[in-house]
């Protein structure tokens, strides 16, 4: 972003992408985004920034962390909006990660279905019974929860 002319205020940005102006500071004091000084010493925001501030949101509803989507915006370019094959190129890398997470939250929707449904009444049949500790073998929490990838039951 070499000139200041054709960018965005912070309550630019925050109207068009719906966050509040405090975190958007709090994304540019974390590296998640960035801006230019006016010589008020106002922000100011490639409109390419709405891209960036999308895809932070998109990945923080899915449960992705800060650092995780810090890493990831860090593969991408800073001189110039990102290409199609550039978000194609990140997308890709998340997939495997992705289709963790959604196995996680399957098992989690099917397994836990019949417990809330029965109160718990019936462990011969709940996924998180654990008589005598034999799941143990398994490893800690409740493997019978746990994504394929994580060895999950």
């Amino acid at each position: 972003m070499s000139t200041l002319a054709n960018t965005l205020t912070i309550g630019q940005v925050a109207e068009r992408s719906g966050v509040p102006t405090t975190a958007l500071r709090f994304y540019e004091d974390r590296g998640l985004i960035t801006s230019q000084r006016t010589a008020g010493n106002q922000r100011r925001f490639a409109r390419s920034i709405l891209r960036r501030i999308a895809f932070i949101r998109s990945a923080q509803r899915i449960g992705l962390s800060l650092e995780e989507i810090s890493q990831a915006l860090a593969t991408l370019p800073h001189d110039h909006a990102p290409t199609k094959a550039d978000w194609a190129r990140l997308s890709s890398q998340w997939r495997q990660e992705l289709d963790a997470r959604i196995d996680a939250l399957q098992r989690l929707r099917d397994n836990l279905t019949g417990c809330i449904g029965c109160g718990c009444l019936s462990l011969k049949s709940c996924a998180l019974q654990n008589q005598d500790d034999d799941m143990a073998r398994f490893g800690p929490g409740a493997p019978g929860l746990k994504p394929a990838t994580e060895g999950g039951r």
